[in-house]
């Protein structure tokens, strides 16, 4: 009989969450850079716009989410391209970055966009596979 966690095992799972903790680190150092400049254009911001922004902010996060999803697969292309990507790899990505993005709210970094939640998740999935489109066709 076949074991059904014989492809869990033999996954890359140290090398994808290399990808997924250097995918979350460069988008935190934006998300510090993007608070800044956030901050200084609500500032600047007169009433009528404020409307506007706050359904720019709940989209947000999901962008956020697709950002850092598909910061990993191309991060996984280039440094990686010893790795076989297929659908399982690529899946196996997805909870990797949940991982260290879960790590990454222990640490004293202020954050605006990155961090664990609902919106994150889907839009890391929707980032994972828009992006990886290419490996995921093939079986």
């Amino acid at each position: 009989m076949r074991n059904p966690f014989w492809r869990l095992k033999s996954l890359p799972w140290a090398s994808l969450l290399q990808v997924a903790g250097l995918a979350v680190l460069l988008a935190t150092a934006a998300d510090l850079l993007l608070a800044q400049a956030f901050g200084i254009l609500v500032q600047g911001l007169a009433g009528p716009l404020l409307p506007f922004l706050r359904l720019v902010m709940l989209a947000l996060p999901l962008v956020a989410g697709f950002g850092i999803g598909a910061l990993g697969v191309v991060i996984l292309e280039r440094l990686f391209t010893n790795l076989h990507i297929d659908t399982g790899t690529l899946w196996a990505l997805v909870p990797c970055i949940v991982l260290v993005l879960f790590m990454k709210d222990f640490v004293p970094i202020p954050s605006f966009l990155v961090s664990v939640g609902y919106p994150q998740l889907v839009g890391s999935i929707l980032g994972i596979f828009v992006v990886g489109k290419r490996h995921w066709r093939r079986w």
